[in-house]
């Protein structure tokens, strides 16, 4: 089974499948296809006719999106319980899934995944506000419902964390405060092994596209430095 995935640093949507599969045990090879670049329509173009990332390879099946990947795997590993065992919760995990998958454009628009930078405040709107509230109340409401059965949104992990990780992701970047319950959560999300991995990934990338940089003209200087280290 091979995941193409584009850079750590910027790719929110590979993010997502990557870390479904690391935190289910599934074994994969992964294949790292630069964005932006030269030969990104063609290598993309081997794996899905899409010609977007990530693409899921198993065998003579390509699956392409990220909701549509994490199904897959769901299906393929149910013994990894991807999504919650009850009716109820795996509807509801489905539905902030696809919220995530179709909304909240005003934080992905101005506040885009960006792993190693340090940009507080930056991006930072009324309407993203909007957005930011609605995740930290959704987060809230789940941990104070399942936090008996686990730390995760549904208590194990699930689909659902996978979908949100680029999102703290995104709020360490920019600084955003939190409520402590949705903070809890974040704060536990980023410091998963496996999410510490792409965050190591992502350092040891030393590549800049400026095309995905609206606030930088050039790296950090301590992200330069704790690439280095």
């Amino acid at each position: 089974m091979k995941l193409v995935i584009g850079n750590k640093n910027y790719s929110s949507w590979s993010l997502r499948p990557w870390l479904l599969a690391k935190q289910a045990g599934i074994p994969f090879e992964e294949i790292r296809v630069r964005l932006l670049s030269e030969t990104f329509a063609a290598d993309v173009a081997r794996h899905s006719p899409a010609g977007r990332v990530p693409v899921l390879v198993d065998g003579d099946m390509n699956v392409w999106d990220s909701l549509a990947i994490c199904e897959t795997l769901a299906e393929r590993f149910p013994r990894a319980q991807l999504w919650p065992a009850d009716p109820k919760a795996r509807a509801h995990a489905r539905s902030i899934c696809a919220e995530m998958h179709s909304g909240f454009t005003n934080l992905r628009n101005n506040m885009p995944m960006n792993v190693t930078a340090v940009l507080p405040g930056m991006g930072w709107n009324v309407a993203v506000q909007r957005d930011i509230d609605r995740i930290a109340a959704m987060w809230t409401e789940l941990r104070q419902k399942y936090a008996a059965e686990g730390p995760f949104l549904f208590g194990h992990f699930t689909v659902a964390d996978a979908f949100y990780a680029p999102v703290v992701s995104r709020f360490a970047t920019y600084g955003v405060r939190l409520p402590e319950a949705a903070k809890t959560y974040a704060d536990y999300i980023l410091n998963l092994p496996a999410m510490q991995e792409w965050i190591d990934g992502a350092r040891a990338e030393h590549d800049f596209l400026a095309d995905d940089e609206p606030y930088r003209t050039a790296p950090d200087e301590d992200t330069l430095v704790a690439a280095n280290q």
